[in-house]
């Protein structure tokens, strides 16, 4: 990577710096590249996006300018911008992020808005016996949107990562939302005992892109982000599957099972839940690009 041309090091201001690197990104094929150059050098000088150009003509030192070359050469790499900042938005909420979870999209957001829309405001206690389980949490994102909106639930997120759960905890801390949660080890519905209905929702945002096709992702997406989170085997649905047919006996009646598919696998997923014949009625959610993304299915 060439040093950037021009001026002497101690000549190069935000402005000149932020032009120089847009420019850079530009001609390596990185997206957005104004707005990378901004969020990369704010986190660098523990700065907000506006300030950069409230600052515009501040000098940086010789080790400010090394170690935001370092993170130009990382985001060339392809590391997305999210790992190399350590932080993702969502829901508002700012998030710790690392490669152990999957970066929070904002599509995932359509699933939080349908189970909000499944969850009645409650006045009763914390200690209400209304619980919520989240399956496969990674970074917390969806229950720590549902908890800050709605926090009178009892709320339950498993992972079977270790990992993903310990920036889970980190960010319900984070948000004071550490007694609000339970984060459980175990793989989907695993740590539960089999037939014994007592949640009234289930929601997971589980792995659904078929195997086969995760090599022709985005380098951000495939070299980085977790293939655990990722693969969703053979034909995407073996997670979403297993979810499907083993999620009702936790349910109460007339509990909710909230997913996040695929943009085209409502008609597999269609199939399975009338194959199952425990849900009835289901609706598929399309998100703010008019995929579908959601479905909702309520326990006959």
């Amino acid at each position: 990577m060439q040093n950037p041309p021009g001026p002497r090091e101690a000549e190069w201001t935000i402005l000149s710096l932020l032009k120089w690197a847009t420019g850079y990104f530009t001609s390596h094929g990185i997206d957005s590249p104004r707005a990378t150059a901004e969020i990369l050098l704010a986190a660098l000088l523990n700065l907000k996006r506006i300030d950069l150009y409230l600052r515009y003509d501040q000098p940086l030192l010789k080790s400010e300018l090394s170690e935001f070359k370092s993170l130009i050469k990382r985001r060339v790499n392809r590391e997305p911008v999210a790992y190399i900042t350590g932080k993702k938005e969502f829901w508002s909420l700012d998030l710790e992020v690392n490669p152990d979870v999957l970066i929070p999209r904002p599509d995932t957001e359509t699933l939080v808005e349908a189970a909000l829309s499944c969850l009645k405001p409650m006045d009763s206690s914390p200690n209400s016996s209304e619980q919520v389980l989240e399956l496969g949490t990674g970074s917390g994102a969806i229950v720590l949107a549902l908890a800050s909106e709605q926090p009178k639930y009892r709320y339950i997120a498993t992972d079977i990562s270790l990992k993903a759960l310990d920036i889970a905890k980190i960010n319900a801390r984070r948000h004071q939302l550490e007694t609000a949660i339970q984060f459980v080890a175990g793989n989907w519905l695993n740590p539960f005992s089999p037939n014994k209905p007592v949640f009234d929702m289930i929601l997971s945002n589980p792995p659904y892109i078929p195997s086969e096709d995760i090599s022709g992702l985005q380098p951000e997406v495939n070299r980085f982000e977790p293939l655990l989170a990722l693969d969703g085997r053979s034909d995407g649905l073996h997670a979403i599957r297993q979810i499907i047919f083993s999620a009702h006996p936790l349910l109460k009646p007339q509990g909710v099972l909230l997913l996040e598919m695929g943009f085209n696998q409502k008609e597999a997923v269609i199939q399975l839940i009338q194959h199952c014949g425990h849900y009835h009625p289901f609706q598929i959610i399309k998100d703010y690009a008019g995929h579908d993304r959601v479905v909702v299915m309520y326990k006959t």
